[in-house]
């Protein structure tokens, strides 16, 4: 009986000192939970972008005038680049603009309506919050090409918008919405982008505490002053992660311009990187657009990054 309770006092010693002391890990048993995230980070980001800067940085196939990738940096060249580069700051230069301007105004109508939306829902939702996400987000599940092609339906020369237009006598004759119009590839990007707007606002604007809102009240502020001064300022991480999530995606998407408009009036970016993709031996420029546009959009994301980190260290 003695032996036998030995090692259940043993047990107990050692059960006390790690209560008292704490549990002693390895220094490799934390970081080793971050190991399957960086081996996919590597796989599916870090090689594909050195692929992508050793095409830019590579040469040209001389017979079948394809991409030929330099994986050694000593034997880049900087020519495909330097020549791009010269583009973006030449026959490219009107695309940059369009680009920047039709994002712009595209992520400020995905800021006003979601803003508007989340807010609603997140105030005024009660118990049907979750119901009333699913229905905004619900016509989303369906396919994006098939969503653009009802966009095509609406806005042809006799659908239903032109047709509504002329009914109610606001002009008399159809207007050629898909005939390059910038206009048209804005309403495009905000419709597809929107949703990712609307979520992470009502996620930051469901989480201030109503009382926040009843002390603004209680100290005499109208519900304007108390929005102006305790929601918009609460909100202000949301607002920036939003904007983060949707401009991004919006400077490399091609597929709406494609659809929506395809004229050479309204070429983004995106179509520039496609339209280079898709010819041959200007693989070097394609890589090249996309290095230049990576750098461009590591600017706003430096900017999210260093201003969530001053959130965090506030709070």
């Amino acid at each position: 009986m003695q032996k036998a309770s030995e090692p259940t006092r043993r047990s107990r010693r050692r059960a006390d000192r790690v209560a008292r002391e704490g549990i002693q890990y390895p220094r490799w048993y934390w970081p080793s939970f971050a190991l399957p995230g960086i081996l996919w980070l590597l796989i599916l980001f870090v090689l594909p972008l050195y692929t992508v800067v050793s095409i830019a940085f590579g040469t040209v196939d001389p017979i079948f005038r394809g991409p030929l990738p330099v994986y050694q940096p000593w034997w880049w060249s900087g020519e495909h680049f330097g020549e791009t580069l010269g583009k973006v700051f030449g026959i490219f230069e009107p695309v940059y603009v369009h680009t920047f301007v039709y994002v712009v105004v595209a992520s400020a109508v995905c800021l006003v309506l979601g803003y508007a939306v989340a807010y609603y829902v997140a105030r005024f939702g009660g118990r049907h919050k979750g119901l009333l996400l699913v229905l905004l987000i619900s016509p989303f599940w369906i396919s994006y090409l098939m969503r653009m092609l009802a966009w095509i339906n609406l806005l042809d020369n006799d659908g239903y918008i032109n047709r509504f237009l002329m009914f109610v006598h606001l002009v008399n004759h159809p207007i050629g919405w898909l005939e390059g119009r910038p206009l048209t590839v804005i309403m495009g990007l905000v419709y597809g982008y929107i949703p990712y707007m609307i979520l992470p606002l009502f996620g930051f604007l469901d989480r201030i505490d109503a009382s926040l809102l009843e002390s603004g009240r209680d100290l005499g502020g109208s519900p304007l002053s108390t929005f102006w001064r305790v929601t918009l300022p609460l909100s202000k991480p949301g607002i920036l992660a939003g904007v983060i999530i949707v401009s991004l995606p919006m400077f490399g998407d091609y597929y709406t311009n494609n659809l929506l408009s395809g004229s050479p009036r309204t070429t983004m970016i995106g179509n520039l990187i496609d339209e280079a993709y898709s010819t041959t031996g200007q693989g070097g420029e394609m890589a090249s657009l996309v290095i230049i546009l990576m750098v461009l959009l590591i600017v706003p994301m430096l900017y999210y990054l260093r201003s969530t980190r001053r959130t965090a260290e506030a709070t």
